[in-house]
């Protein structure tokens, strides 16, 4: 390969790199799933806080997370440490 070939490819490989790591969910438990709180809870819970699902889910690093409507109907997606269900990452659209 020449040296122009190598030098894109690496271009290339950084910037998938990067762009994985941006949209990666947030890691928020080391705990059991033993200590969480029952998933089932957790989601009334989160109905008890004024939210709407749209969809509740385990994620594969060690969160709940939620897609719905906050109270004030604006669409979220927030990631909750399931052990205490508090709020790791919140992301909102006005």
């Amino acid at each position: 390969m020449s040296k122009t070939t190598l030098n894109r490819l690496a271009i290339l490989l950084t910037t998938v790199t990067a762009s994985s790591l941006a949209f990666a969910d947030p890691h928020c438990t080391h705990q059991p799933e033993s200590a969480w709180i029952p998933f089932e809870t957790a989601k009334a819970q989160v109905v008890e806080m004024g939210y709407q699902i749209k969809k509740f889910k385990k994620t594969h690093t060690g969160c709940y997370e939620l897609y719905g409507y906050d109270p004030h109907k604006n669409r979220v997606e927030i990631y909750y440490n399931p052990v205490d269900m508090q709020v790791v990452k919140e992301e909102k659209d006005d």
